[in-house]
Order: C-alpha cells, then sequence, then structure tokens
C-alpha cells in the first residue's frame, strides 16, 4: 500500500487549518481601566495542638484533659471557615493519644488536621 499520496494530503490539510485557524477567532478590542490594588491574604484561623510524651495535651499552650477535646473540638466545628487543627505531637508519644485527638475532632466535624513535623534530620 503506498502511503505517501495520504502524507501529501495531511500535510496540505494541516497548512490549511494552520492559515485559517487565526482567523477565525474574533476579538473585541476594549480598553480596560487600570487599577492597583494589594492582595489580600489572609490565612485561616488554626489550632496548636500539642501532645507531650506523658500524655499530657495543650490546646494553643493550654493544658487541657481529653474529656474537654469533645466540646472544644465542637465549638470550633461551628465557625466559618473552619479552622485548622495542628498536632505537634512527641516522637515517643503513645499512638492511642494522638488517635484519640483525631477521633475526638472527627466527631466534631473538623476535616482539616495536620501534623507538624521538625524538618531536620
Amino acid at each position: 500500500m503506498n502511503v505517501v499520496p495520504l502524507v501529501d494530503v495531511m500535510l496540505v490539510l494541516l497548512v490549511i487549518f494552520i492559515v485559517t485557524a487565526p482567523l477565525l477567532t474574533n476579538a473585541v478590542k476594549i480598553d480596560l481601566p487600570k487599577a492597583s490594588s494589594q492582595v489580600n491574604i489572609t490565612k485561616p484561623e488554626h489550632i496548636e495542638f500539642g501532645i507531650r510524651e506523658d500524655g499530657s495535651l495543650f490546646w494553643s499552650g493550654e493544658a487541657v484533659t481529653l474529656d474537654e477535646l469533645p466540646a472544644r473540638f465542637a465549638q470550633e466545628a461551628q465557625k466559618q471557615p473552619q479552622p485548622e487543627v495542628h498536632i505537634r505531637a512527641d516522637r515517643h508519644v503513645q499512638y492511642e493519644k494522638v488517635a484519640q485527638v483525631m477521633a475526638a475532632a472527627a466527631k466534631a466535624g473538623l476535616v482539616r488536621i495536620g501534623f507538624v513535623s521538625d524538618p531536620t534530620e
């Protein structure tokens, strides 16, 4: 089967499309007004939650108990936009404590939960 005529036809069609494509765009020239503005960067509120090796819990530096968490998380979940929960856990803390905190936050309706770690080795 001879493919050379097919390639010739395809190249001709390609050239036709390249030439006619810019003609199909209908652009209206508009002189838009100029304005300067500053970008308003608002960072969402976040909760710094700390867990020490002995299992003690801290809400933005304030000591709390595990029983207080559902009420506090529920109060924070009502805010719009919802705050982020940043969990800072000691490397030797039992995973059970971290899981309990995460479960309390999730039950209250908080969806933005993250871990904070030290990037140094």
